[in-house]
């Protein structure tokens, strides 16, 4: 069984909610049909020519690309300049482009997590939190006899999830009352008669991102014509996310070695460092793909290292003035870790689903050679 565009990108936003993006940003959808059937995905760090080539060849429907095709607008599609020709190249192949960047970046299982747990950092917090999840409270009124079937359609929607812990709600028993007009068709009492009922108020949490999902589960699991609910923004905030990690090694280790396991573990040919060879290595700030902004906020929480890439001339003086130690492996060689990340987290959750959709990883735009 085959599921359309629409299904694949759903679980995607499960991992990586779409409000987790920089404002700046471009996320979600950028080209193609989300109706159209998928079969095969190819996922990419970025949606280049080599990636819609291997798309072709796989007769692949989707590709699911972590660096979006626009950043801007387009004002016009000329065929005559290569960036454009590009997305006409999508369009003519029916190739629909899904792409999750920043959101991805900051989610709790995303691009800084998967550099962190190559690298074997323990006890991680986010390097820069800029903001926390959205809380709601979800209140209903249930007749005793449905509160078990609300209170699970809520835990499948995302709700009353605290921490480790799932079905968290709170119920207290009261009376509802009242009297179906002509044209109602109750499941309780008849037209005309006030009614006396007793009722449990249910009550739980919700982030914000699945709170559509939990009042549509609600009404669907409650027996009531007209459902009573309400819903409380709650001043306490949920999960925090924000840009990087910072953690502690195991064991330290010198700025050298540390620099050679940083080589060995993503793959690659060579890294640039900054700092003293000699110097001990402990606590490691890490942020995938361009994280030179981040240099003085790694110093202030006390960070040996920054691993990230993309680091100027001027970003590595920076950092040793303030004396901080940088490994640079590369955009795309501290970004490649979270496409391999994805593509086996597409592959569980469609398997899981028992979904006969295919999902393949392209080959990077840089090469060792």
């Amino acid at each position: 069984m085959s599921v359309n565009g629409s299904y694949v990108a759903n679980l995607i936003e499960k991992l990586a909610p779409r409000h987790l993006a920089e404002d700046w940003d471009n996320v979600g959808w950028q080209v193609g049909d989300s109706r159209n059937q998928v079969t095969t995905v190819l996922v990419s760090l970025d949606p280049s020519p080599g990636a819609l080539t291997k798309a072709e060849q796989l007769g692949a429907q989707l590709l699911v690309t972590h660096h979006p095709l626009f950043f801007r607008p387009l004002k016009h599609l000329r065929l005559d300049l290569p960036s454009e020709q590009l997305v006409a190249k999508f369009l003519r192949a029916n190739i629909g482009v899904y792409s999750a960047h920043t959101n991805l970046d900051k989610a709790s299982k995303g691009t800084s997590d998967v550099l962190a747990q190559k690298l074997g950092l323990i006890n991680n917090e986010i390097l820069a939190p800029d903001q926390g999840q959205k809380l709601y409270k979800l209140v209903s009124f249930v007749p005793s006899s449905h509160v078990e079937n609300v209170r699970q359609a809520l835990a499948a929607a995302g709700a009353g999830w605290i921490g480790n812990y799932s079905h968290c709600t709170f119920q207290v028993a009261g009376t509802g009352t009242f009297m179906p007009l002509e044209g109602t068709k109750p499941y309780i009492g008849h037209q005309g008669t006030m009614e006396y009922v007793d009722e449990l108020r249910l009550e739980t949490v919700v982030p914000e991102e699945n709170l559509g999902k939990a009042v549509s589960r609600l009404l669907s699991a409650h027996p009531y014509e007209e459902v009573a609910y309400d819903i409380y923004p709650l001043a306490r905030e949920g999960r925090s996310y924000g840009l990087g990690l910072v953690g502690e090694l195991p064991q330290s280790m010198s700025l050298t070695e540390f620099a050679k396991t940083v080589k060995k573990v993503l793959g690659l040919p060579s890294v640039n460092v900054v700092g003293d060879e000699n110097k001990q290595i402990t606590r490691v700030a890490v942020c995938g793909g361009s994280g030179s902004s981040l240099i003085g906020r790694a110093k202030f929480v006390g960070a040996d290292v920054l691993v990230t890439g993309d680091v100027k001339y001027h970003d590595a003086l920076e950092a040793e003035l303030i004396g901080l130690s940088v490994v640079d492996g590369g955009h795309d060689g501290t970004e490649n870790p979270v496409v391999l990340m994805l593509a086996n987290y597409l592959a569980d959750k469609l398997n899981d689903r028992q979904v006969d959709v295919h999902t393949y990883i392209a080959p990077p735009v840089f090469r060792i050679i």
